[in-house]
């Protein structure tokens, strides 16, 4: 395995980063406080290219491998300070474009796919219900099919960019005596009766990501709204999490970097007790501890775009690079504040809203302690 960048590759990050330092710079202090959708740093990503990164050109995409698309979504993570918009960007991708790419028909990805990877639409996954988290495929949600129609009942939260959504990808039961093997996924389009956004949700960090829950009471969409075969929710919903775990958290890298960088900044500028404080064993050894972190992580999440980019399917790969992507990148955080003192716990740093959309890393795309349940499980324990 050669994770060196090719001189291609080198090219295509430095002009993401030239993008990312140049286009996508609004106040973030700002934008957090009053939990702001960058709409124009949205458009701007499509423009550029980024949400249609690994769809194949034929659907207006760029056709990057999984590497490439790491490659380029950890640049913009460093270039860029808003997470949130990190994370909707890569919602949307994973969760939206991945399936219909993946499981669509022809149609499907016609109709969708050029409009998704150009920003024009903006895709949502529903899986996740009041009841149902972790355990998934216990969800609530049902779906009877009738006639040349499906009939959708249920209720979704926790659901990124909601209030955005132009066509949703839900997932209900067709036949609840089946469990997982019964769950369906279904392309519902905005403005469809009985499909509504419900409820606004707040939270601690990711604030500029928007976040609702989803209601669906005898919504009616045709057969060919079906994605994939009945039954086949499971496999859609693995597919997806194969890729969102992987490529989801290479912003995380990216914004551990630009936190090393800033903390290695401060570490020599910073003067207590007549020196540095860089030369305090205290707080080098709090920046090495960062650095080995990021270049673990990067390593992780490499070897699994590198897998996937050969055309493997690294359940296991992506698990422990998630989990410990997103629990590195919480501690780093939590480092560096300690390292700035009084002034990494003001808002002013910008530090503590780092630490804050961090947590987020080991929740989302399965919590770290699903992730460590599914590397023991392939373990065979």
């Amino acid at each position: 395995m050669d994770f060196a960048w090719t001189d291609e590759q080198q090219a295509f990050r430095k002009e993401v980063l030239r993008f990312a330092r140049e286009e996508l710079k609004e106040d973030m202090i700002e934008n957090d406080h009053n939990e702001k959708f960058s709409w124009d740093g949205w458009k701007k990503c499509a423009q550029f290219g980024i949400q249609g990164l690994p769809i194949p050109v034929e659907y207006g995409g760029g056709g990057a491998d999984t590497l490439t698309t790491v490659c380029a979504l950890e640049a913009l993570g460093y270039g860029c300070h808003d997470n949130g918009l990190m994370f909707s960007i890569n919602a949307h991708m994973w969760s939206s474009e991945i399936p219909i790419w993946s499981f669509g028909t022809e149609a499907q990805k016609r109709k969708y796919l050029p409009k998704l990877v150009s920003g024009e639409f903006v895709g949502v996954h529903a899986m996740t219900e009041p009841m149902s988290g972790s355990d998934a495929y216990s969800m609530l949600s049902r779906a009877q099919k009738k006639g040349d129609r499906y009939i959708i009942n249920g209720s979704k939260t926790f659901i990124t960019n909601a209030q955005n959504a132009d066509m949703v990808i839900v997932f209900a039961n067709l036949d609840p005596a089946k469990g997982a093997a019964g769950v369906s996924a279904f392309i519902v389009d905005k403005g469809t009766p009985g499909f509504s956004v419900s409820r606004k949700l707040h939270k601690m960090g990711l604030r500029t990501s928007p976040m609702a829950e989803l209601s669906f009471q005898d919504c009616e969409v045709p057969v060919e709204n079906l994605l994939g075969k009945e039954g086949g929710g499971s496999a859609i919903f693995t597919a997806s999490m194969e890729w969102e775990r992987i490529c989801i958290l290479a912003s995380h890298l990216g914004a551990m970097q630009r936190l090393l960088e800033t903390c290695v900044k401060y570490a020599r500028e910073r003067k207590q007790f007549g020196q540095a404080i860089g030369k305090f064993s205290a707080i080098a050894n709090k920046i090495a501890d960062m650095d080995v972190r990021l270049e673990t992580g990067r390593l992780l999440l490499y070897k699994a775009a590198w897998l996937k980019s050969q055309g493997r399917h690294p359940l296991r790969e992506a698990s422990i690079a998630k989990l410990y992507v997103a629990e590195a990148c919480v501690q780093s955080c939590l480092d560096a504040i300690q390292l700035h003192g009084g002034y990494g716990y003001m808002t002013e740093y910008q530090l503590e809203r780092e630490l804050r959309d961090a947590v987020s890393g080991t929740i989302y795309s399965g919590t770290s302690e699903i992730q460590r349940v599914i590397i023991a499980g392939l373990l065979g324990v």
